[in-house]
C-alpha cells in the first residue's frame, strides 16, 4: 500500500478511485468475484492493457485480491477486499446523485 498519501482525505479517495474504470470495476465486483474476461466484457470499451493496469493498481492499494488458479488455460479471479467493499456507500451515493441528475436533465 502507498504510505505517501496526500493530507486531504478527499484527495486520498480520489487517488484510489478517481479513475472512471476503477469505479466501474468496483461496481462490478460489489456483486461478487469476477474473472478477468467477465470484467472486460462488462466494461465494454476498456482495453486489456488498461484493465490489467487498473486491476494491478487496485490490488497494490489493497482494494481487491487476485487469485490465480494453476489450470490450462489460466484462470484468474478478482474479489474486493474489506477495504474495497467499504467503498459501497460512496458508490451508492453516486448512483443516487446520478439518478437525480438524470431526472433534472430529462425535465428540461
Amino acid at each position: 500500500m502507498n504510505k505517501n498519501l496526500p493530507p486531504c482525505p478527499v484527495e486520498v479517495t480520489l487517488s484510489l478511485i478517481g479513475d472512471r474504470w476503477k469505479v466501474l470495476i468496483i461496481r462490478d465486483l460489489l456483486e461478487g468475484t469476477k474473472r478477468f474476461g467477465e470484467l472486460k466484457k462488462s466494461l465494454g470499451t476498456i482495453t486489456q492493457k488498461v484493465l490489467t493496469s487498473n486491476l494491478r493498481a487496485m490490488e497494490n492499494s489493497g482494494l481487491l485480491t487476485r487469485k490465480v488458479y494453476a489450470e490450462v488455460p489460466p484462470r484468474v479471479e478478482y474479489t474486493l477486499t474489506e477495504t474495497g467493499y467499504s467503498l459501497k456507500p460512496i458508490l451508492d451515493s453516486m448512483v443516487e446523485w446520478g439518478e437525480n441528475y438524470k431526472k433534472i436533465c430529462e425535465g428540461q
